[in-house]
């Protein structure tokens, strides 16, 4: 259903809140997401849920876009925006440094590139702990 609109489903959250259970997904498409698209999956979702009737107790159904600080989980997202600024925290320090900000410059195999205060930083994809564009 997401992939006939051109939609990418990058998050799923489902935990409780403060007024009771909450499923959360976050959609995002090239170009960025519209209210109507978050509402035409909202209205899919919502009612195949009813008819499968999978979560046994109330919840609330939310959709919407990842936002500007979008999470950067797949070698496709890296590459998708390239040249873009991003935030990646790695499972283990680099030297005494483990969070690093700078723009994003593509992945060669399975390593992102990123420049930061103009030099060349390399990162194992298996070794990024976080990432997410960055303001």
């Amino acid at each position: 259903m997401l992939a006939e609109r051109g939609l990418e489903l990058v998050e799923i959250q489902f935990r409780p809140e403060a007024h009771g259970w909450v499923l959360r997904l976050f959609i995002d498409k090239e170009g960025g997401v519209t209210i109507d698209d978050c509402a035409d999956v909202s209205r899919e979702i919502s009612a195949y849920l009813e008819v499968e009737d999978l979560i046994e107790h109330s919840y609330h159904l939310e959709v919407s876009s990842p936002g500007l600080e979008r999470p950067l989980r797949r070698r496709e997202d890296f590459e998708r925006f390239s040249g873009r600024k991003a935030r990646i925290k790695l499972k283990e320090p680099q030297g005494e440094q483990r969070v690093f900000v700078g723009t994003l410059a593509g992945v060669e195999n399975e390593t992102v590139l990123l420049l930061v205060d103009g030099r060349e930083q390399r990162f194992a994809l298996n070794g990024i702990a976080r990432a997410r564009l960055a303001l």
